[in-house]
């Protein structure tokens, strides 16, 4: 399916009070991006950062901790509201943030950057070989692009019984997506299973996440009831009912 970035934008701002609650595996993907980051480029020392996807100020946090040298931090989202709950989050560090509200395939971008860094975001863009040549004109020579994404079994069970999904990468054709214009320092892949006691809290979960924003209509009882009676026939184990997620980290430089 095509992300519709409207449907995007509501879904992320009805899930803002409980998205950090329930966002754990987005947590440990941000940390593990900025640790493949710190490995694959050790001497990194970033003035001018950008954001894309920025949310609560997950990232942003961490980032900011792990490059204390940071003067300029630009930060970017769908939702405009994000800017109020990042700058209290982030406290003292508010003045070094200037929030660009909106989509990031047409925003016009104000200067160049070297670092360029998102999580859990790319996959809903609709273009990601121009977004990423939109990066390279706008990294320093020596800048890096980090991001994490999620790959073909993401919320695999979700699409099996559904029929909906988005149109997920192999990381061999992310590879291939960025192999053009950036030398790939770091690249790998990973799993995390997550367990509900019921179908009806795999929905809850993602609600609470923002990520149900590929349906438009409601669902009526019936359809509710059915889903939940297919995936505990499909999914369920000693543990509860499983939830698939599959990130994929980047690492690179311009060419």
């Amino acid at each position: 399916m095509i992300p519709d970035k409207r449907l995007i934008r509501l879904r992320f701002e009805q899930a803002a009070a409980t998205y950090e609650q329930e966002a754990t595996v987005q947590a440990r993907v941000a940390t593990r991006l900025l640790n493949l980051l710190r490995e694959a480029v050790p001497d990194l020392r970033p003035a001018d950062v950008l954001e894309i996807g920025c949310c609560t100020g997950l990232l942003t946090e961490k980032t900011l901790s792990r490059f204390p040298g940071i003067d300029h931090f630009t930060l970017c989202d769908l939702v405009a509201s994000f800017e109020q709950r990042v700058c209290r989050r982030i406290g003292i560090h508010a003045d070094k943030i200037t929030f660009l509200a909106g989509d990031i395939e047409t925003l016009p971008l104000p200067d160049r950057y070297d670092l360029v860094i998102s999580s859990s975001t790319l996959h809903w863009v609709h273009d990601l070989p121009a977004l990423c040549g939109k990066f390279h004109r706008h990294l320093y020579p020596e800048g890096v692009l980090a991001f994490s994404l999620y790959g073909k079994e993401n919320l695999h069970e979700i699409r099996e019984v559904t029929g909906m999904g988005l149109a997920y990468r192999t990381l061999a054709q992310l590879r291939t997506v960025l192999g053009e214009r950036f030398h790939i320092l770091a690249a790998e892949e990973a799993r995390e299973t997550l367990w509900y006691p019921t179908p009806l809290a795999v929905l809850q979960h993602l609600r609470a996440t923002g990520v149900n924003s590929i349906g438009q209509q409601a669902w009526t009882r019936r359809q509710v009831m059915d889903f939940a009676a297919s995936y505990q026939e499909r999914f369920a184990g000693d543990q509860g009912v499983r939830l698939t997620y599959h990130p994929m980290f980047i690492v690179a430089r311009p060419r």
